[in-house]
């Protein structure tokens, strides 16, 4: 066994274990939420207050989770990592609110495209056409990215497991898609926030 391997935390992520981080993770900001602000006041008037809600946790969760994955795959890149399963675990839980995210994102532009006049998409292009041509379309689109590249990261991950540790092309390529993952989420994370303070749906 090599000095990479004797250094590194061999036990791999259990579903048990990914299920339990999961659950708390949704069950912690759904508390939290609720705790700092009345459940009407959370989801407001808009026709699309659900989806809002839904899809801005889930984003901020994956935001959460995707920072502590950006500090491991770095560590993977460099050969210093030592929390081996908590990448494997990470890496799928990212994947997961990359997905739901995506998902409740969805859900929210159909709102956002509503052919009213009042609709956001409507007020953006009558009133302000590059907040709805860059801010908004290239977020949609760039937000997508990220489901794809976890996805094939955590496969990697999981597939491989420790032998990743020994293989440099494996750890370059899984720490690079980590870092470009996280590159378009902090992309459609704050154009979304934008977007949002701007003409919520």
């Amino acid at each position: 066994m090599s000095v990479l391997h004797e250094n590194h935390e061999m036990r791999e992520a259990s579903p048990r274990s990914l299920i339990a981080v999961v659950a708390i993770m949704i069950g912690s900001a759904l508390a939290f939420t609720l705790a700092t602000a009345p459940f009407t006041k959370l989801l407001g008037a808009g026709a699309g207050a659900v989806p809002a809600t839904l899809h801005g946790m889930t984003a901020f969760l994956y935001l959460f989770v995707g920072t502590i994955g950006l500090y491991l795959g770095w560590r993977l890149l460099t050969g210093r990592i030592r929390a081996f399963a908590d990448l494997q675990l990470l890496a799928t839980v990212a994947a997961t609110f990359s997905f739901l995210a995506i998902c409740f994102g969805n859900w929210l532009y159909v709102y956002y495209r509503a052919p009213v006049p009042d609709s956001p998409r409507s007020y953006f292009v009558k009133n302000v056409p590059p907040v709805h041509k860059i801010f908004f379309e290239f977020k949609e689109f760039t937000a997508l990215f990220t489901l794809p590249l976890m996805v094939c990261a955590a496969f990697l991950l999981t597939k491989y497991g420790t032998q990743v540790l020994e293989r440099p092309w494996l750890r370059y390529t899984i720490a690079v898609l980590m870092g470009l993952a996280f590159f378009y989420l902090v992309v459609a994370f704050g154009l979304g926030a934008a977007v949002t303070k701007l003409k919520p749906a």
